[in-house]
């Protein structure tokens, strides 16, 4: 069997993150969350859930995916594939044996769980998420002939691409920097359909104004700095 660690991202979780846990396949071999300093109980629960917690203080998604994978990087124990999966139970933890397939069967090296509308919860996702995605997958379609219908955060790849895409968004842009540079490197990828439900809580990014703004800009800003690469 394939060594599978998950990253799950965490800012102020505690009423999902256990949910979240419980219901991730047992082929995977750990679960990682890192807290982005939270400040409510989101580190006890996911421990008593049996997570391995990590605290990152300085907020940003990105930040807390790197701490996920410098933790990993010093661990010793060296992962085939990594999950990227959120905190707020917006995802079915269960459909991650469906994400991880395309690598295990096909040697496919990335693959995105695509939001598709007919699998969405009505209101599932904002206006502002659905044109973003929208935009942005319009927008490598056009500029680099991608096919990814979504930048949809619930996602696996192998451990040694991952690795050599330098990573390096702090924030908002860290699923378009990676798909963009998965493109770059010509690496294989694969969309899989998978359902999305109402999230647990209010997101931090796409329900308030600012955050909304603020991944439009850092998405948009990753795109058009390929472009011209």
């Amino acid at each position: 069997m394939p060594n599978i660690k998950v990253i799950i991202p965490a800012f102020n979780e505690e009423a999902s993150i256990g949910l979240v846990i419980n219901e991730i396949p047992e082929i995977v071999d750990e679960v990682i969350v890192v807290s982005n300093n939270s400040t409510d109980a989101t580190e006890e629960v996911a421990k008593k859930a049996g997570a391995t917690v990590l605290t990152e203080n300085r907020k940003g998604y990105g930040y807390a995916c790197l701490k996920g994978m410098e933790y990993i990087s010093e661990s010793g124990n060296t992962p085939d594939i990594i999950v990227f999966l959120d905190g707020d139970y917006s995802d079915y933890p269960e459909e991650l044996t469906k994400i991880v397939s395309p690598i295990l069967n096909d040697n496919m090296d990335l693959v995105i769980g695509a939001r598709n509308k007919s699998l969405r919860e009505p209101n599932s996702m904002t206006p502002q998420q659905v044109f973003g995605n929208w935009l942005a997958t319009f927008l490598m379609k056009l500029f680099f002939g991608a096919r990814f219908t979504d930048l949809g955060p619930f996602r696996a790849i192998k451990y040694n691409k991952l690795l050599t895409l330098e990573m390096e968004d702090k924030t908002y842009g860290w699923t378009v920097e990676m798909q963009l540079k998965a493109i770059k490197k010509n690496y294989s990828y694969t969309e899989i359909p998978v359902r999305y439900k109402n999230r647990i809580g209010v997101s931090k990014v796409s329900g308030t104004v600012k955050g909304s703004i603020m991944a439009g800009i850092k998405i948009l800003g990753w795109i058009f700095k390929y472009s011209f690469k």
